[in-house]
């Protein structure tokens, strides 16, 4: 287990997924005045802890291993994937769920079908992947080379 717990790659990996986790809570407090702790163990919003969390995965890789190990290109296709679906499927059911929202909203105002609503905040804007990315880079270079 002390080894697990040691992994530096590991480390790598989830200091910026945690990092990002806060920074979603501050950025909510600073931009509309709310605080949200519920964002600490949410999907969605600035900066996207996913994104963080493989690339920062991918560049802890790509330091110990090297950018021509087979490990590295594994690491480097998921990242890929996730931001992938992060910015495009899971922003697609976003949008669809506000619209359905919109719709029970102004169909049955005063005589709702049902009390629950469809969870909007899934995916992310390209901007908020592209954050969480450089974070995630920045984050685990830093965790792998400090001395």
């Amino acid at each position: 287990m002390e080894s697990f717990l040691n992994n530096r790659a590991l480390q790598a990996t989830f200091v910026p997924w945690a990092t990002a986790q806060i920074l979603k809570v501050i950025i909510e407090l600073v931009w509309y005045r709310k605080f949200n702790l519920r964002l600490l163990v949410s999907a969605g919003g600035m900066p996207s802890s996913h994104s963080a969390m493989v690339c920062g995965l991918a560049t802890a890789i790509a330091i110990q291993d090297g950018l021509a190990s087979t490990t590295f290109a594994l690491a480097f296709v998921l990242a890929m994937v996730v931001m992938y679906d992060a910015a495009g499927i899971r922003r697609a059911a976003s949008m669809q769920a506000r619209i359905l929202n919109q719709i029970i909203d102004e169909l049955f105002q005063g005589h709702p079908i049902s009390e629950v609503r469809l969870r909007e905040l899934l995916g992310h804007t390209p901007i908020q992947v592209a954050a969480g990315a450089a974070l995630g880079i920045v984050m685990a270079w830093w965790w792998m080379v400090r001395v």
